[in-house]
This record gives C-alpha cells, structure tokens and sequence, in this order.
C-alpha cells in the first residue's frame, strides 16, 4: 500500500487527531482521502501531518518526523501563509528569501531521503477577510511573494505545483470571500473543496 502525507499548517491541520490517524481533521485532507480512497479502494494510507501555525522553518524542523520517517510515496505541501502573518503579529515571520531557500531544503532532503516520492506544491492564498483586510496591502502583497517562491522551488526541482489563489479569486466573484476563507486565511468546507479538486486533478496526472 502506498502512503500520502499531507504536510502544512492549520489549513492543512484542520482540527485532526493526533492519537488517531483515521480521523484528518475537517479540511481538505480528509475530502482528498475520501475522494482518492473511494476510487482506489485499498491502494493508499492518507497521513495528516499538519500543524497549526507552522511556518516554513517550523515544517522543516520536524521534517523527520513528521515527514521522511513516513516514507510518503506522495506528499503535498502547503505552507506561507504563517511566514507572512507571524511578522505582522509577533515579529516572528520568515522572509521571502529564506522562504524559498528553507523550502528547496525541505524539497531535497525529502527527495534524497525517499526516492520516487511524488511531490504536490500547492500554492499559499489569501483573500480580503476579516483577518487580512486591516493590512491587506501587506498580505496580499507578501503571500504572492511566497506563492511565487514555491512555484520557483517546485519548478527548479521538477515537482507538480498547484496553483490556488486564482481559483479563490474567481469564486469570490461568485460568493462573498468569507463564504471560501471565512476569515480571509482559513477556508470553510466550500474553500477546502476548492484545494481538494485541484489537488485531486494534479494527483490524477502523474498517479
């Protein structure tokens, strides 16, 4: 049986059980198990491994762990969004510069660590919202600073990116943002089906 981890931050995290592995929290993780487990019944063990708060450096810290100890023979990563929101709370951000190098870090020790591993890039987001608006020049500004480095990392290493911001901006034309992000960062069950699909499509391409 072949083993997907989900790794990132409290977008990942979603509220899982960290005593029980069947239980991926409320967000994407779980609807991307339930969709891929249903199709191929039996081939894959889905492992959460999420943080909340977690920025890049905080992922890479635990990578071990909580990442090549799993022998994943696929892993997404999402993570950015705390790299930027820290700075603006507590000072304790990462700038866009060690973003990108931690994150190719992350990126070759996994891939010399676990050989074949297929790796999903999936791009930080933000919108407008309750959270964001009161510096949303800043966050709107920072995160697509650190979307872009992540499709530089995925691009330089060949890895499948998988791009986000662009689909929640359609649909906020179709729906108030809050109805996706209900707080501009953390999405609602509509805003995780958003990430599940386009996960599950690239999944599909090089499955």
């Amino acid at each position: 049986m072949k083993t997907f981890v989900f790794q990132g931050d409290s977008i990942t995290d979603a509220g899982r059980n960290r005593d029980n592995d069947t239980y991926r929290g409320n967000g994407y993780p779980t609807l991307v198990a339930a969709d891929l487990g249903y199709k191929y019944p039996g081939e894959i063990t889905f492992l959460n491994r999420g943080v909340s708060g977690d920025r890049v450096v905080d992922v890479n810290a635990r990578i071990r762990r909580d990442l090549i100890n799993l022998g994943p023979d696929y892993l997404s990563i999402l993570i950015g969004i705390n790299d930027v929101w820290h700075e603006l709370g507590g000072r304790n951000g990462v700038n866009n510069t060690k973003f990108y190098k931690t994150y190719c870090d992350i990126i070759e020790e996994t891939l010399a660590m676990c050989p074949g591993v297929k790796i999903f890039i999936l791009e930080p987001f933000v919108l407008k919202g309750p959270a964001t608006e009161g510096a949303w020049g800043v966050f709107d500004r920072e995160t697509r600073m650190r979307a872009a480095s992540a499709k530089k990392a995925a691009e330089k290493y060949g890895l499948t990116f998988v791009p986000l911001q662009d689909t929640f901006d359609a649909m906020s034309e179709k729906a108030p943002t809050t109805y996706w992000l209900h707080d501009g960062v953390h999405p609602t069950a509509m805003g995780h089906r958003i990430i599940a699909n386009a996960l599950e499509e690239a999944f599909e391409k090089i499955k």
